[in-house]
């Protein structure tokens, strides 16, 4: 399982997160917009959204709030994969042929742990689906279970939704579920790329593995300095290239992970886990799954990030 660091930052943290639960609490303190705002932004379409977004300066912040369109929810479809058992997804789809995103949970999690964040991405024009695996491992199984999943849905896009465009997919994965995307990745899966949530790895052959690696990838992580997670450092050190990473400040790692079952910004596991640290979570992620589905590529993405890592809410940015 991820390994938590205890250090003396991690009590300067939780001293300041009790701090704003007081001034919340009695009112004193400004709160930004929350994510259940909708963007003022209006569009006919995913086409129209694209013209726009692309023809003003990329910024992240945009994608705290919700996005334009309406989301239509279906739970529980069973995806039949060849020689393994049916797999449970959910479905968030909006009302045209739009991309993809499969978001795949991590240890001892559940597909409903990315529910809100499958919802989020679907508001700004994307189909997500969260995926049920076994939430004990083994990740590496996982992912070759996961590339069977989205070898189906690309043969019949309809078992899902038929608007799904089966050329332009996305895989997310959090914690111990980026081992699964990434062994999904060593095989060649035809991605557009990945977006990892505070990975963590795990099996003597990840490296081997993140070698093999060809699909642009972005690493979302955890601060460091009060959350360290089993070999994080793996993903960008043996991905060749065509990987970013950036952390997000006082983030832990429960905040890569939502789930409107438990009130959206509640965590049974980290009762420290925080609204403004999730949503810098699912902003992040928005940036990244719009520019691969839209250009192919991260450098929107990464772009976005300027005006966060000027403010501190981003930092350790790094690339190659």
């Amino acid at each position: 399982m991820p390994v938590r660091a205890f250090r003396p930052s991690r009590i300067r943290a939780v001293l300041t997160l009790l701090l704003v639960a007081v001034l919340a609490l009695s009112g004193g303190c400004a709160r930004r917009a929350p994510v259940t705002e909708i963007t003022p932004i209006k569009a006919a379409n995913r086409a129209d959204l694209e013209r726009q977004l692309l023809s003003r300066k990329p910024d992240v912040a945009q994608f705290r709030m919700r996005g334009p369109f309406a989301v239509i929810e279906r739970a529980d479809i069973e995806v039949a994969v060849p020689s393994g058992p049916r797999v449970l997804v959910d479905a968030f789809l909006c009302a045209e042929k739009a991309p993809l995103v499969i978001l795949v949970h991590g240890h001892g999690n559940s597909k409903d742990d990315h529910a809100f964040q499958a919802m989020h991405l679907a508001s700004w024009g994307m189909h997500s689906v969260t995926v049920q695996l076994p939430n004990q491992g083994p990740w590496i199984a996982n992912g070759k279970t996961l590339a069977r999943v989205l070898q189906a849905i690309r043969r019949s896009p309809q078992i899902v939704d038929k608007r799904i465009d089966p050329e332009k997919i996305i895989l997310v994965g959090h914690s111990f579920g980026a081992t699964a995307v990434a062994a999904a990745l060593a095989e060649g899966v035809p991605v557009l790329g990945a977006v990892l949530l505070d990975p963590a790895g795990i099996g003597r052959e990840l490296p081997s593995l993140l070698r093999r690696v060809k699909a642009p990838v972005v690493v979302v992580g955890a601060d460091e300095d009060i959350w360290t997670t089993r070999n994080r450092e793996y993903f960008y050190r043996f991905i060749p290239r065509g990987i970013g990473e950036v952390s997000i400040r006082d983030a832990l790692h429960d905040d890569a992970a939502q789930s409107p079952a438990r009130g959206i910004f509640a965590s049974n596991d980290d009762p420290l886990a925080t609204e403004e640290a999730q949503i810098s979570f699912v902003s992040a992620l928005t940036a990244v799954a719009f520019a691969l589905s839209t250009t192919g590529g991260i450098d929107y993405a990464w772009n976005s990030f300027d005006d966060a890592l000027q403010k501190g809410v981003f930092f350790n940015a790094r690339r190659k």
